[in-house]
């Protein structure tokens, strides 16, 4: 029998939007020891994209310099990331040709190491950020490389979810899709549904859930930029996805309420959306801090179109942007400023304020796009033409960001308990 002071427990977890549960239990071996945190609702999370891409020669994926190079180079002039991480607590470390201004040797983490994972999830227990979507891209998971990769650091991440009682869902971005790309995520999400216990929450409680069950997160349909899959694709995967008995969050352009600016301008959108239980929109890019405020009316209408269809919205918010090294070398500056955080935290307060009851944030570890809210380095190597790096602030620490998204996370529960 639960007593009052597990009830007290439970009553409060309810309002927080998790259940915590009375015993760990057995779990999967592969999961190691249950989460303290039964994850059964996005409702009331602020959690964020991990893309988890990141390779250096010798760590053993057989990838070299994966998503750190340009044309197969990572030295000084050459690289495609526009942030430096702050690598001090890392257990293993890659050395790089970057130096420092005492002349002093760059070292890099890869996202290919267990101890890489472990460092991540505990820094997001510690600051309070309730978890993460793990990317899988359907034209990386085609290959046997890719392929090998993202189950290696899925594989250490649902440990450390577990471990670090963090929410864990695995979403796939579309993409570069190949043809067939249907099939091979079905098949996908499949496999790591027996290999995860996806389905039994008592086994693997770090894994969100959403009305019910287990949460698979589609991400990029309905862009107008082209690309080689359709809505037909879409709908096949979210209605396979369906019939497996998986909740559906939908991945969407920032203008797919009016159909507009960068939506391909089609109702059928909206009626994929209609099969889904959560909707988020790309907003990365799309404003800076000074314009922000227009976007405003937006976010309250997408709140209030949700409210009225049924389905959770969850808004994005990111703390700045920036691919020079990756897209404009050379060219004029991609740069949104970070504003010492500022940008981030209205971003936040806004969306809660508005009435979101979930939040995205794009992303925890994405360097590439100058995206990150993990921790980042106060020195960074010399930059020259083709690796100039971003750099923080003044006043702005290692883990700023990551403050700000616990800090989110802490108030929208407050914000939730109280409506």
């Amino acid at each position: 029998m639960v007593d009052m002071v597990d009830f007290a427990l439970h009553r409060m977890a309810a309002l927080l939007g998790v259940s915590l549960l009375l015993s760990c239990g057995s779990g999967s071996a592969r999961q190691g020891r249950p989460s303290e945190i039964s994850y059964d609702t996005y409702e009331g999370l602020v959690m964020a994209g991990y893309q988890g891409w990141f390779n250096a020669p010798g760590d053993g994926a057989g990838r070299g310099w994966y998503h750190y190079e340009k044309r197969g180079s990572f030295a000084p002039g050459s690289c495609t990331i526009d942030l430096w991480p702050d690598v001090s607590e890392y257990e293993t470390l890659y050395p790089t040709e970057f130096v420092y201004e005492d002349g002093t040797q760059a070292w890099i983490f890869s996202a290919y190491d267990a101890s890489t994972t472990d460092t991540h999830f505990r820094w997001m227990q510690e600051y309070g950020l309730d978890g993460v979507f793990m990317q899988r891209f359907v034209g990386e998971i085609a290959n046997p490389s890719g392929r090998n990769h993202f189950n290696t650091v899925l594989d250490h991440a649902m440990a450390a979810a577990n471990k670090y009682s963090r929410a864990i869902c695995v979403m796939y971005d579309l993409s570069g899709m190949p043809s067939g790309g249907p099939r091979i995520l079905l098949k996908d999400i499949q496999e790591l549904a027996g290999k995860y216990q996806l389905f039994d929450h008592a086994a693997n409680p770090s894994y969100l859930y959403q009305n019910g069950k287990p949460l698979v997160t589609v991400w990029g349909v309905g862009f107008n930029d082209n690309r080689r899959y359709g809505f037909d694709e879409a709908e096949e995967i979210i209605d396979g996805l369906k019939a497996l008995g998986f909740s559906v969050m939908l991945g969407v352009p920032t203008h797919w309420r009016n159909l507009d600016g960068d939506t391909i301008p089609d109702e059928r959108l909206h009626a994929l959306i209609a099969k889904c239980d959560v909707v988020m929109p790309w907003f990365v890019g799309r404003y800076r801090h000074e314009t922000y405020p227009k976007y405003h009316d937006l976010i309250r209408a997408d709140v209030a179109w949700a409210d009225e269809h049924g389905i959770a919205y969850a808004p994005l918010c990111f703390p700045g942007f920036s691919w020079d090294n990756m897209q404009r070398p050379g060219r004029p500056t991609s740069l949104i400023p970070r504003d010492g955080g500022a940008f981030f935290k209205d971003q936040l307060d806004f969306c809660i304020d508005a009435g979101a009851r979930m939040i995205y944030v794009a992303m925890f570890d994405e360097i590439d796009e100058g995206t990150a809210i993990f921790k980042l380095a106060r020195r960074t190597p010399v930059s020259q033409p083709g690796s100039r790096f971003v750099q923080l602030d003044e006043g702005v620490e290692p883990d700023t960001y990551l403050k700000l998204a616990g800090d989110a996370a802490r108030r929208l529960k407050q914000t939730l308990s109280q409506r």
